[in-house]
């Protein structure tokens, strides 16, 4: 029972890290295509984002994988 949890813990982290980081991408596109001379701010903005998500879900994920 408790292999099962932490894979469902899992894989609501995986769903929220590919959430996240989706909205951040389409949020930047919105952006850059408005203003299309701030897209290295913004990319690099973008990037730094997407890595801390990605850092938290891995986290997430490990937590998840120790209660096994």
């Amino acid at each position: 029972m408790g292999g099962s949890i932490a894979a469902i813990g899992a894989g609501l982290a995986v769903i929220g890290v590919g959430l996240g980081i989706g909205r951040i991408g389409g949020q930047a596109m919105d952006a850059i295509a408005r203003q299309p001379e701030a897209s290295g701010k913004i990319q690099t903005a973008m990037i730094i984002a997407a890595a801390l998500i990605e850092g938290a879900g891995l986290f997430g994920i490990v937590v998840g994988l120790l209660g096994l």
